[in-house]
């Protein structure tokens, strides 16, 4: 199974803490270990934000601050890169081609963000779609996709299951709301609805929550199903 992983700067380095790098680089092993090819996006985070903020204040125009983001992405994909084993490409892939030939040739491919303009959601969103993944698993601090901020909300809903159009509609009134926290942006969203890609939005914070989803469909976050889409082929396994 094809699986991409979109994993937070925040859930992956809220801090630099060893420890919690080890154990989502465990868990990415273990995967490789079952016979999955796993691409893995990594974002930037708090860091990505207080470097973004400094420079903003310093005078940086938008490209140059999306640069900046991009370069801290890369060195959370290298930090992560540096946990794990043997089989994983030495160095964060800076596009689609790099990262999809070093799937193809069997190692975890490790990346950060790719242009100017395009967050690592939407980054792990197209790579999804260049390789064909069966699976696009967003492993972020929210547990699942709500049709209102709950943190500005106390009556929002989540859902269990919605389509990609489902998810364009939700998060649309999101992306004009300042301040607002969408559990993916709205480039990644529509990308995810283009390819009928089947996809996962869960709390990454602990990464057991992410072989689950992967392995077994395990997960109390979202599912996001287009129509006619087939299970997973490990998921189809355990029915």
């Amino acid at each position: 199974m094809r699986v991409v992983i979109s994993l937070g700067g925040s859930v992956l380095a809220p801090e630099l803490d060893p420890d919690r790098v080890a154990a989502h680089a465990d868990v990415i092993e273990s995967l490789a270990a079952e016979g999955c090819e796993l691409g893995v996006v990594v974002g930037g985070g708090g860091v990505a934000r207080e470097y973004i903020g400094a420079a903003r204040n310093l005078g940086a125009n938008e490209v140059q601050l999306d640069q900046i983001g991009i370069d801290v992405t890369r060195i959370n994909a290298r930090l992560l890169i540096s946990a794990l084993g043997p089989g994983t490409r030495p160095t964060p892939a800076t596009d689609y081609d790099e990262a999809g030939e070093s799937l193809r040739r069997g190692d975890v491919t490790v990346m950060g963000g790719v242009m100017p303009g395009q967050t690592t959601d939407a980054v792990a969103a197209a790579f999804a779609e260049y390789i064909g993944a069966d699976l696009l698993v967003y492993a972020t601090g929210a547990d699942g996709v709500y049709d209102s901020d709950p943190a500005m909300n106390d009556d929002a809903r989540k859902f269990e299951s919605m389509s990609p159009a489902e998810l364009v509609d939700v998060i649309v009134p999101m992306s004009r709301d300042a301040g607002a926290s969408a559990p993916v942006d709205l480039l990644a969203a529509k990308l995810i609805e283009r390819s009928a890609m089947r996809s996962v939005v869960l709390d990454g914070n602990d990464p057991r929550r992410i072989k689950s989803a992967v392995l077994d469909g395990d997960h109390t976050g979202t599912d996001i199903i287009p129509d006619g889409s087939d299970e997973p082929t490990y998921w189809a396994q355990t029915v």
